[in-house]
C-alpha cells in the first residue's frame, strides 16, 4: 500500500482559466487565416490556378473555423493541472493526451511566460523545468495573477525539498 508522499498518476483537480478558451480560439484562428490568406492572394493573381487555390482556400477555411469552434472547448475540458507538496500534476492533449509528473525534488526552474495574446486574455503559463529527458512541464492558461502565485508556491516547496533529492 503506498504510503503518504508517494508520488503516483492521476488525474489533477484544478482546469485551466475559463478565458484559455478565448485564448485558443484566437490562437486557432490565427493559425487558419494565414495560410488562407495566402491561398487566396495567390488564386487573386495567378489566373491558371485561380480555381484550385480558391477552392482550397474555401476548404481550409471551412476546417479551420470548425476546429475553433470545437478543439478549445474539448481542451478546456481534458486540461487539469495541480501542485501537491509532493508533486506537479499535469494533464494535456485532446486525441493524444498526456499525462505527467513532476517530483518537487527533481524541479530545476519554475518560469512565468506571458506572450502578446495571453496578456490580451489576462493569462500566463508556468514552465516547470525538470532533470527529465522529456523536457519541461507547462501549464498553460492560468489566470497571471494564479500564475504568479503559483510559481512563488513551487518555488518555496522545491526549495523546502532540495535536501530530499537522491
Amino acid at each position: 500500500m503506498p504510503g503518504e508522499g508517494t508520488v503516483r498518476l492521476r488525474p489533477p483537480n484544478n482546469r485551466v482559466d475559463e478565458r484559455a478558451v478565448g485564448w485558443w480560439r484566437v490562437q486557432c484562428l490565427l493559425t487558419t487565416l494565414v495560410p488562407v490568406a495566402v491561398l487566396a492572394v495567390l488564386g487573386a493573381f495567378i489566373e491558371p490556378a485561380r480555381g484550385r487555390l480558391l477552392t482550397a482556400a474555401g476548404a481550409l477555411a471551412v476546417l479551420g473555423l470548425a476546429g475553433t469552434a470545437f478543439f478549445p472547448s474539448w481542451w478546456y475540458r481534458v486540461h487539469r493541472w495541480e501542485v501537491t507538496d509532493e508533486a506537479v500534476y499535469v494533464r494535456t492533449g485532446a486525441l493524444w493526451q498526456e499525462w505527467r509528473i513532476a517530483p518537487m525534488s527533481r524541479i530545476q526552474t519554475v518560469d512565468t511566460v506571458r506572450g502578446p495574446l495571453e496578456q490580451a486574455f489576462r493569462l500566463a503559463t508556468v514552465t516547470v523545468t525538470t532533470a527529465s529527458a522529456k523536457g519541461a512541464i507547462r501549464i498553460e492558461g492560468l489566470d497571471h495573477e494564479l500564475a504568479a502565485e503559483l510559481a512563488e508556491q513551487l518555488t518555496r516547496i522545491t526549495q523546502a525539498t532540495q535536501g530530499d533529492a537522491t
